[in-house]
C-alpha cells in the first residue's frame, strides 16, 4: 500500500458515509497480568450513540496514521505458520454469523496475551464492514447517465487500546452549589493513542491483498516484535531508520569517510526522483534499490571508478543479503543538518550542492551559497569578496 491509499481509507472514517459501511464492532476488555477476558460485547456500530461513534471512529483512523516503514508497515505473512493468522483473518471476513466472527477475533485475543502481561487493563477493538472506492466517474455530458464504477471489498480492522485511572479533582456542583471531590473509580479507555493494530486485508491496485497486512505501531520505529512474529505470523521487517543507516554504511565502505557535498547532494537527488516519478504514476508498490542501482546512482552522481563487486561486497557486509533491496523512499532525508559549535545548519538534501568545507586563512569554514540578502535582527549583512 503507498501512502495515498491509506490517506484514501482514513478519510472514509467519518459519520454517516456511503464509503465506509461499519457493520458489527466487538469489544473484549482483558484484566492486566493475567491477561484473562474480563468482559466481551458485540453490536451493530450503529446502535452505538453518536458521540462513541465519533470517539471510535478518530480511534480507527489513528490506527491508519503515520509514516510508511516508521509506524505503518505493509506486512506480508509466513507461509510455514501453524494455526495461521491469516487463514483466522480470511475466515473471519468471511464469517456469515455474529457468533462465527467473534470466535475468529477471540483467536487473535488469545494469541496477543499468551505470552505478554500488561501493567494496565485492555480493551482489544475489532470492527468489519465495507470499504468502497470510486475507480471512474459517470459521464456527465452523457444523456444515459449511470452509476460510478466502484471498487468495494471486506475488510477487519483492529486496535488494542489501554486504560487510564481516573484523576482525583475537585468538582463544582451546579444543583447543590458546593464543591465535591471526584470519586469516579471507573477506569478510562484511552482511545486517542492506540498500543497497536492492524487492517486486514491490505489493498493494492483497487483490489484486496490478503497476502499482506497493514500493521500500526504505537511508537515511530519502534514496531512490536513479538506482535509480529507471533500474534501476526508475518515476516520480520527493516524500519526506515534501519533502511537509511544500512544505505550510509554501504556508501561509506564504497566512496570511503570523505565525500564532496556536491556529489552527495546529486546522490540523494537521483533517488528522489525515483520517488517522484513512483508517485506520478501512483504506484502501489514503493521503488528498491539493490546492488546494481546504487552502483549506477552513484556513477553519474560523479563518484569515480564504482566498483560494481564492491559494491556487492559492500551489501553482503552490512546487510548480510546481497539480493537485498533498500526502499527508495527511506534513504532521502527531509532535512540534513549540519551541527557545528559556532551553529547549527538545517538545508534539504537539493541544496547540500550549495554548502563548500573549505580553509581559508588556516581556518576551517562553512561556505553558504545564498541567492538574496543575508538579513540579521533586521540588519542587512555588509557583504565582502574574498
Amino acid at each position: 500500500m503507498n501512502k495515498k491509499d491509506i490517506a484514501n481509507i482514513r478519510k472514509q472514517f467519518k459519520l454517516n458515509n456511503q464509503f465506509m459501511k461499519i457493520r458489527e464492532i466487538f469489544n473484549v476488555y482483558v484484566k492486566k497480568e493475567s491477561g484473562e477476558i474480563y468482559h466481551q460485547v458485540s453490536q451493530p456500530f450503529e446502535m452505538l450513540e453518536q458521540e462513541a461513534q465519533e470517539l471510535f471512529l478518530a480511534n480507527f483512523k489513528k490506527v491508519l496514521t503515520g509514516h510508511l516503514d516508521a509506524k505503518l508497515f505493509e506486512l506480508k505473512f509466513r507461509r510455514d505458520a501453524e494455526d495461521s493468522t491469516q487463514r483466522i483473518l480470511f475466515e473471519g471476513v468471511r464469517a456469515e454469523t455474529t457468533d462465527d466472527w467473534e470466535e475468529y477475533m477471540l483467536k487473535i485475543v488469545e494469541k496477543m496475551f499468551a505470552h505478554v502481561a500488561y501493567e494496565f487493563d485492555t480493551m482489544v477493538t475489532f470492527i468489519r464492514g465495507e470499504y468502497q472506492k470510486v475507480t471512474k466517474k459517470r459521464d456527465l455530458e452523457s444523456e444515459e447517465g449511470g452509476d460510478d464504477a466502484v471498487y468495494s471489498s471486506e475488510f477487519i480492522l483492529c486496535s488494542l487500546n489501554k486504560t487510564d485511572q481516573p484523576k482525583k479533582a475537585l468538582l463544582f456542583d451546579y444543583v447543590e452549589k458546593e464543591f465535591k471531590s471526584n470519586n469516579a473509580v471507573d477506569p478510562i479507555i484511552n482511545l486517542t493513542a492506540p498500543l497497536t493494530g492492524f487492517m486486514f486485508p491490505a489493498f493494492n491496485d483497487n483490489s484486496a491483498d490478503v497476502n499482506h497486512i497493514l500493521y500500526y505501531g504505537g511508537k515511530v520505529n519502534q514496531p512490536d516484535d513479538y506482535f509480529i512474529e507471533e500474534v501476526l505470523q508475518c515476516k520480520d521487517i527493516i524500519t526506515a531508520v534501519e533502511e537509511k543507516d544500512s544505505f550510509e554504511q554501504i556508501l561509506k565502505v564504497v566512496v570511503g569517510d570523505e565525500i564532496d557535498s556536491e556529489i552527495i547532494s546529486n546522490v540523494y537527488e537521483e533517488i528522489d526522483k525515483i520517488v517522484q516519478e513512483n508517485e506520478e504514476n501512483e504506484e502501489s508498490e514503493s521503488p528498491t534499490l539493490d546492488y546494481r542501482d546504487i552502483g549506477r546512482i552513484l556513477q553519474v552522481s560523479g563518484v569515480e571508478n564504482v566498483d560494481t563487486e564492491k559494491v556487492e561486497q559492500a551489501f553482503k557486509n552490512v546487510v548480510d543479503d546481497v539480493n537485498h533491496e533498500i526502499k527508495a523512499s527511506s534513504i532521502v532525508p527531509k532535512s540534513i543538518k549540519i551541527n557545528t559549535k559556532i551553529a547549527d545548519v538545517s538545508i534539504s538534501p537539493q541544496d547540500l550542492k550549495n554548502v563548500k568545507y573549505i580553509t581559508y586563512n588556516g581556518k576551517r569554514c562553512l561556505l553558504l551559497e545564498v541567492d538574496e540578502d543575508v538579513v540579521v535582527e533586521g540588519f542587512r549583512l555588509e557583504s565582502k569578496t574574498l
